[in-house]
């Protein structure tokens, strides 16, 4: 195969084949996108194309343009056909099904009937559609060499062959099914594949299976983040689910989508954001696939606002306004930042990208934007102040652009004025809209980066630096409890933050003695936190909490005052023994319970027959002798 020139889209409009411009203009298509553009023009028209495109710039729509001709002809209906004329390749069967819906609606008028073939789904039903006959039939590879092995999937018709996504199907690991299917095609057939990149095995794939390929590039590298604004959160790595939570907040977004590197970090997120009231979906691997087309459907028709998935929704889902894509994990290279990203921004439409990032990965951050070429702002997390600004903000607008009163309405809004005041509606008007709202998290104040670099936050020896507090003023309070009732800080602080409705950062020092614990609170929580250990009493386990009055003496042992307390010995370990004047004495050469010395000088470590003299259990060998079990008593 040879490669033409590379050449950019016209900026004209092109004209489509007659049998898709009505479904183009229900869907409101005025113009098209480069891309759409690129394979209509000249050569493209006729030829193999090797296409790469940005996510989201419409080449689903693109390739069905592209392949109409081939498959319609002159005709603006097509005949029916027993055996497939199209065949669309896709790496997941989400996007699989996804081009399947799109082909659907864009040959509609033209009388072409589309089948899928995906795996997860019932490949009875499958067969039954293909044996109804299909015009364009949209797969993923696995399953579509199971139906070609089966005798199912007939392709000796086939006109056009779309590779969508190609290098995603490499990666994937499907190159030998790819050869299996195209092997098993027409060679005068059209040959199309799409990819993001075109990688060495991309190139070598369309070197064996294209002819003279037309390549295209529909944009270059510096337009694929024009439609998207990345913004860098940074947060303090506890905080990180908070500021997720404040982000959707903030934002407000009909529809977003969250991701995550793994599926448990899927199942909690989902878990915690269902909690605080939102209306969320998960889309991960271990799903089936009955339950990632519900997910994604509710995502479709509104009845869901946010998806947490893994990054099986990062190549070519496309949801209807999704204007804000969350990294809740930093993705690990510049390929999967751009492909999750890819999901807002799409067709001309203005998107939000967040990277929650915490304060130490600040550099792996700027790296990964720097490598896909993207500029991102640096800013803290939305705090409760800021959301609660934009509440108002919301709730101001909506009531100054609502409608006057309708008649029905009329009697009943004279009534209320009559009986209340404007003051009195305003308010109750306002409680009732915070009270749907759900209420934003605490988030900590960041450090922002000083000219490109963050503040150092490890020591000499590299491990990470505490965060300081300002405990001046702090109160010392007394927990009952210590060293001997095994108090640890691990479950103290808990029960402390519980107690007095506070948060760790509230919380300063914690000195642990045999009898009593002593903690700091800050100064400016220290009363609040008085009153409400006053007036609960006694808490979990029997432990009360009391006004300390002044700062605890240093503790008795040395070592630190978080020294666990010495080991009791072993019920079966003898106790050392102990001189007159209450010290250890000096250790016996040879301790009592000691096993014997097998590898003493000159010998081969091995046990002897003597060293076990009197153990009935060895015999003459050294070896342990063992009773049979399977054998009868007498």
């Amino acid at each position: 195969m040879t490669m033409s020139d590379e050449f950019q889209p016209a900026s004209v409009p092109i004209d489509v084949h007659p049998a898709l411009s009505p479904a183009l203009a229900r869907q409101g298509y005025a113009t098209l996108t480069p891309v759409q553009m690129a394979v209509l023009e000249g050569k493209a028209a006729e030829s193999d194309l090797l296409v790469s495109a940005q996510t989201g710039s419409g080449k689903t729509v693109a390739f069905g343009l592209a392949i109409a001709p081939t498959l319609l002809g002159e005709t603006s209906i097509i005949a029916p056909a027993d055996r497939p004329l199209g065949l669309i390749i896709a790496p997941t069967r989400e996007l699989a099904l996804q081009v399947e819906r799109e082909l659907r609606w864009l040959y509609a008028d033209a009388g072409a009937v589309t089948a899928s073939c995906v795996g997860g789904m019932d490949m009875r039903k499958e067969v039954r559609q293909l044996d109804r006959g299909a015009h364009i039939v949209v797969g993923t590879p696995g399953r579509l060499r199971d139906h070609i092995t089966k005798g199912s999937l007939d392709l000796s018709a086939l006109r056009a062959v779309v590779l969508d996504e190609a290098d995603e199907m490499l990666d994937m690991g499907f190159r030998e099914d790819l050869e299996f299917i195209l092997a098993a095609a027409p060679e005068s057939r059209r040959t199309l594949m799409f990819s993001a990149t075109v990688p060495k095995q991309i190139a070598q794939l369309a070197q064996t299976y294209q002819r003279d390929a037309v390549r295209i590039v529909a944009t270059g590298s510096r337009e694929r983040h024009a439609d998207i604004d990345y913004q860098l959160v940074l947060v303090q790595s506890h905080e990180r689910e908070n500021a997720i939570i404040n982000t959707l907040l903030y934002y407000d977004s009909g529809s977003a989508i969250v991701f995550c590197h793994t599926r448990e970090a899927v199942k909690h997120l989902a878990a915690q954001l269902g909690d605080r009231g939102f209306h969320v979906v998960s889309l991960s691997g271990e799903l089936s696939q009955s339950e990632r087309t519900n997910a994604l459907q509710s995502m479709r028709d509104g009845r869901s606002r946010v998806c947490v998935a893994t990054d099986v929704a990062a190549r070519g889902i496309d949801l209807p306004n999704l204007d804000l894509v969350i990294h809740a994990d930093l993705p690990s290279n510049p390929d999967t930042l751009l492909h999750r990203s890819g999901r807002t921004g799409r067709a001309g439409r203005k998107g939000v990208c967040v990277l929650i990032v915490p304060v130490r990965r600040y550099s792996a951050a700027m790296r990964v934007l720097g490598f896909a070429n993207a500029q991102g702002t640096v800013r803290s997390a939305p705090t409760a102040a800021d959301i609660e600004a934009r509440y108002r903000e919301q709730i101001l607008e909506a009531a100054t652009s609502a409608a006057v009163p309708e008649e029905a309405e009329a009697a009943f809004v004279a009534e209320l004025l009559t009986r209340v005041t404007s003051e009195q509606l305003a308010a109750a008007y306002l409680r009732q809209q915070l009270s749907t709202r759900p209420a934003p998290e605490d988030i900590s104040p960041t450090p922002m980066p000083s000219e490109g670099k963050m503040p150092k936050l490890h020591d000499a020896a590299g491990k990470p630096k505490p965060e300081r507090r300002d405990m001046t003023g702090a109160a010392w309070f007394s927990l009952s409890v210590g060293r001997n009732k095994r108090a640890e800080p691990r479950w103290m602080l808990p029960l402390i933050c519980k107690a007095g409705d506070i948060t760790r950062d509230d919380v300063g020092s914690i000195k642990i003695f045999d009898d009593e614990t002593r903690f700091q609170i800050t100064a400016e929580r220290a009363a609040e936190f008085a009153a409400r250990i006053a007036k609960a009493g006694s808490f979990e386990r029997g432990i009360t909490i009391s006004p300390a009055g002044s700062t605890p003496p240093e503790p008795a042992r040395s070592g630190g005052d978080d020294r666990p307390p010495p080991r009791r010995p072993r019920f079966d370990e003898p106790t050392p023994p102990q001189s007159a004047d209450g010290e250890r004495a000096a250790k016996p050469a040879k301790r009592p319970w000691a096993k014997p010395d097998f590898a003493k000088k000159g010998t081969t470590g091995k046990p002897k027959p003597g060293d076990f003299k009197g153990k009935k259990s060895f015999g003459a060998t050294g070896k342990p002798k063992y009773k049979s079990k399977t054998k009868a008593p007498k």
